[in-house]
């Protein structure tokens, strides 16, 4: 309450009594303190009086033994090894010319990945899984930080196992990734503008649940339609449709879908300019019956009956989160 003052003196202590003894008076003459917007320059809570207060909610815990046990497993660590892992922890022998690899990749994967879940560094990486060897008394060898770092580079990550059950609904996008760097703090104090680097994030979604099943990071110039076999290459599920925009509307994706997947529908909307195929009226493709549906129907209405609508929000919306 003093900030908005500047007299000094008694003026000042008057004023500021003057506030205190409201203040005292809404404390004590009503049940809440309630503002009092003509004695104070500050405008905190200018409708206090009809605001709805709700009380904060308590929860109580019922399964006290049970929310305990619970608790205690969030902390507990097992760890094993299973005799197939064990065995397949070295490399195997290298068939071509050039250097013979100690780990295999499993070793590899192993390793990188206790050091995501814990958060560690590479050196610290080597001796968490020492440390695990040795309790376990198995006679392994522990790959050192520096074959860590090297062999991550060129490291191939096993394919992504999807938690939902079922044929895959896929929706497919693509977005722009800037990359930052110390540029951006001479920008911001000589104004000058820098060309800045960019890589296409392509993406696959489960329109069911909204998973992240498959991804592919590139070059700017890459064509989203190019990358779609490297996409459906990512996992083994079998695939009920594919939806993505009309920047996929190319023959090499209708034909690489129905490659791998000959029973999974192409959601793809036509471009304004789309025609059917020369067999169309014989053998339409299902590009022709798109195309066909919109002309009976419009673009709307070929929506709805393909359900475009519905997964091409959610992909939105996903993509851009």
């Amino acid at each position: 309450m003093i900030v908005g003052l500047s007299k000094t003196g008694s003026n000042a202590r008057d004023v500021v009594a003057g506030i205190g003894r409201v203040a005292g008076e809404n404390l004590t003459g009503q049940a809440g303190a309630v503002h009092n917007r003509e004695l104070s320059a500050v405008p905190f809570k200018h409708h206090a009086e009809h605001r709805h207060h709700i009380p904060r909610p308590r929860y109580r815990v019922t399964n006290q033994p049970e929310y305990d046990a619970a608790l205690r497993r969030r902390g507990s660590l097992t760890v094993w090894f299973t005799d197939a892992a064990i065995a397949a922890w070295r490399a195997e022998p290298r068939t071509t010319p050039g250097g013979q690899p100690h780990f295999s990749p499993l070793a590899i994967t192993t390793a990188l990945t206790m050091r995501m879940v814990f958060g560690l560094a590479l050196r610290q990486t080597e001796g968490l899984i020492g440390s695990l060897v040795a309790l376990l008394g198995l006679a392994l060898a522990v790959p050192d930080h520096s074959t860590l770092s090297r062999r991550s580079k060129t490291l191939e990550v096993p394919p992504h196992r999807r938690l939902g059950a079922g044929p895959l609904h896929l929706l497919v996008d693509s977005t722009g990734l800037k990359l930052g760097g110390a540029g951006e703090w001479l920008v911001e104090k000589h104004g000058t503008s820098r060309r800045r680097s960019w890589r296409k994030l392509h993406i696959g979604i489960d329109g069911e649940s909204g998973e992240i099943v498959v991804i592919e990071l590139t070059k700017k110039e890459s064509d989203d339609a190019a990358r779609t076999a490297a996409l459906l290459d990512q996992f083994t599920d079998p695939l009920a449709s594919f939806t993505a925009d009309s920047a996929y509307d190319q023959d090499r994706v209708y034909e690489t879908v129905a490659e791998r997947h000959p029973d999974a529908a192409v959601i793809v909307p036509p471009r304004a300019t789309a025609v059917p195929g020369p067999s169309a009226t014989t053998a339409p493709t299902q590009r022709d019956r798109h195309i066909q549906e919109i002309v009976a129907h419009g673009r709307m209405g070929w929506q709805k009956s393909s359900g475009f609508g519905p997964r091409s929000r959610q992909q939105s919306v996903d993509t851009n989160a």
